[in-house]
């Protein structure tokens, strides 16, 4: 009975049926009440599963809050995940 799945790069190298089949089984494993821990370089594909996002940039976290938020924000996406 795990507590925290934690995954990097799930979806690198992946066809994109089989990274979709990865990411249903997070959204799965989330319900089922499991923390997901999740470095992706798919930011559209993570923010679309995550709860909370952390984006690093240089070193050092240049944001920090719900997914939603960032991904609901063009100019903050923008700026944070193609620079």
């Amino acid at each position: 009975a795990p507590r925290l799945l934690l995954l990097d790069e799930p979806s690198l190298g992946l066809a994109p049926r089989v990274a979709d089949a990865v990411f249903d089984a997070l959204r799965a494993i989330a319900v089922d009440g499991v923390g997901v821990l999740l470095a992706e370089q798919n930011a559209v594909r993570a923010l679309a599963v995550a709860g909370r996002a952390l984006v690093l940039r240089g070193g050092g976290v240049a944001w920090r809050g719900p997914a939603a938020s960032l991904a609901a924000d063009p100019s903050l996406a923008g700026a944070l995940l193609t620079g």
